[in-house]
């Protein structure tokens, strides 16, 4: 690694006025963005599968392939989230020789905002049962309080808890939970804000609950902004790291994909782009979730329009999609390759319905033959992709996204494109609803069902009815339904409740059961510390 004062000056930064955090870490004062002058590129992908798709493998090799070409590029990124990390999915800073320096730092407390996040949300719940037990806001008693607890570990126990036991200064007992971090509104807040004031405004519209009347409760009202600024204030501030070939990344934040936006932060963004010629944002999930939500959410809010997107796929993943088992994936399977091209081609036409040029990236693995990729590279440019080059990252690094890289660099040649959406800002929820699941999802019509309709009704009632909308549904299918692969056709959408993110700005659909406090797997994974206190493990 080279000192990160040394990754800052490449970029052009003022290496006076970082911030180190150690040798090879450091966050960047607001001051230092300056007007956009970079290109910016959505790395999205198809449907999640068991396989593994590999976007965030991906977009640090593309940098790195941008870098060998004589880019002046820059990544941003989510942070990874500490509950994953001792869970099923692992480490979040890419994979093979695209990585991100220094993986056990990011991944494991970083600067500590996941920590901050935690602890301003924890702050807030804590101010809020106060002044509900004492009766300071009329109307409003322990029963009303909609605001859950968060933590950073996947605890399944935690899920639905009963707090109040123990006596009478405990009381009233009611029912509550936790959920992770990372689906924190306060971490969703983080990532769309644009500075310290508007982080203020935000923070301030947070709804904690409910008067008899109800009359929305919120954190302005506990008196609990300025207690949550004092906490936040360092937090707001992007993290500047590099990957294993000396290209600057910023990772700032991590909003759960599922019932938030899944993007890194708008303010990490605006710093890339004031001086990288290209930056490299991803988006969770696949094109149907994270990139939706990144078009609809970010880009709308924030005014940085995106040059261009990369859609990451891979031949196991597609045969997946296929029908194939994840057992049988490393099979040569041309036909179930062809089957599984209707979700990519279908999220193809996803990415260009917002104005966007797409190039795909195959993912590159070993047990991929000539034919199979010869079919997706064929699917894709029928599809109207600019490209489909193969990524070889994992294996090679920079090396292996040269055609990626350079088929890239030619897909965004020219002017910047105009973005269309898919739903007007003024159109009603079910409007939007409608929209994306028509558009996105493939859907024929949606059904709410009659609590969630009402639900939104009482919403509509206290002027939220505007807000853009971020659909809650599973990563696993384009439909509300996990078992529907590929390209589910000719269903209906169902919507089983809705829920409002006030401060972070937006309503948000839930469709099936979302999970917010996730569960540990039956090995989970085991770190350890050498005798030099390294990380293994990871």
């Amino acid at each position: 690694m080279r000192p990160i004062f040394k990754i800052s000056e490449s970029l052009g930064l003022d290496t006076r006025s970082i911030l180190p955090y150690g040798h090879y870490k450091a966050k960047i004062p607001l001051d230092a963005i300056r007007p956009q002058k970079g290109k910016l590129i959505v790395v999205t992908g198809i449907s999640p599968t068991p396989a593994g798709e590999g976007k965030t493998t991906t977009a640090v090799g593309l940098a790195q392939g941008l870098g060998r070409l004589g880019v002046n590029v820059a990544a941003t990124l989510r942070e990874p989230a500490l509950g994953p990390i001792f869970g099923i999915k692992g480490g979040g800073t890419g994979g093979g020789k695209a990585l991100v320096e220094p993986q056990d730092e990011v991944n494991i407390h970083f600067t500590g905002d996941a920590h901050a996040v935690g602890s301003a949300h924890s702050l807030l719940a804590g101010l809020t049962d106060n002044i509900a037990q004492r009766g300071h806001i009329e109307g409003f008693e322990p029963t009303g309080i909609t605001w859950r607890r968060v933590i950073d570990v996947e605890d399944r126990a935690l899920r639905s808890i009963v707090t109040g036991l123990g006596g009478p200064g405990n009381k009233p007992v009611r029912e509550s939970g936790f959920d992770i971090v990372t689906a924190s509104e306060v971490m969703a807040i983080l990532s769309l804000t644009t500075g310290l004031d508007d982080l203020r405004a935000r923070l301030g519209r947070i709804v904690v609950g409910f008067t008899k009347d109800r009359k929305p409760v919120t954190a302005a009202d506990v008196k609990a902004v300025g207690s949550m600024m004092s906490l936040l204030r360092t937090a707001l501030l992007p993290n500047l790291v590099q990957t294993t070939e000396g290209q600057p990344v910023f990772i700032h934040t991590g909003p759960f994909g599922n019932i938030a936006h899944g993007c890194s932060s708008v303010i990490a963004d605006q710093m890339a782009l004031g001086y990288a010629d290209y930056v490299l944002t991803e988006a969770g999930f696949g094109a149907d979730l994270g990139f939706e939500k990144f078009m609809h959410i970010k880009v709308r809010s924030s005014g940085i329009n995106p040059a261009g997107a990369v859609l990451v796929a891979s031949v196991r993943a597609l045969k997946f999609h296929g029908g194939v088992p994840v057992k049988e994936l490393a099979a040569p399977n041309p036909s179930a390759v062809r089957d599984g091209m209707a979700n990519l081609t279908h999220l193809i036409g996803v990415v260009r319905s917002f104005g966007l040029p797409v190039v795909v990236a195959v993912n590159h693995f070993p047990t991929d033959t000539d034919e199979e990729i010869k079919i997706v590279q064929a699917g894709c440019t029928s599809a109207g992709a600019h490209s489909a080059p193969v990524s070889k990252v994992f294996e090679k690094g920079g090396e292996g996204a040269l055609d990626l890289g350079e088929a890239l660099i030619d897909a965004v040649k020219g002017e910047q494109p105009t973005i269309t959406y898919h739903y007007a800002k003024d159109a009603t929820t079910k409007e939007k609803v409608l929209a994306v699941a028509k558009a996105v999802y493939n859907a024929n019509d949606v059904r709410w069902a009659p609590a969630a309709a009402r639900q939104l009704q009482r919403f509509e009632d206290l002027g939220w009815g505007k807000l853009p909308i971020c659909v809650a549904k599973t990563h696993l299918s384009l439909s509300h339904d996990p078992k529907l692969k590929g390209l589910p056709s000719d269903y209906t959408f169902e919507v089983s409740d809705v829920r409002a993110s006030v401060g972070a700005g937006f309503i948000y659909p839930i469709a099936g059961t979302m999970m917010t406090m996730p569960g540990l797997p039956g090995n989970p994974r085991a770190l350890d510390v050498d005798a030099h206190g390294n990380i293994i493990g990871l």
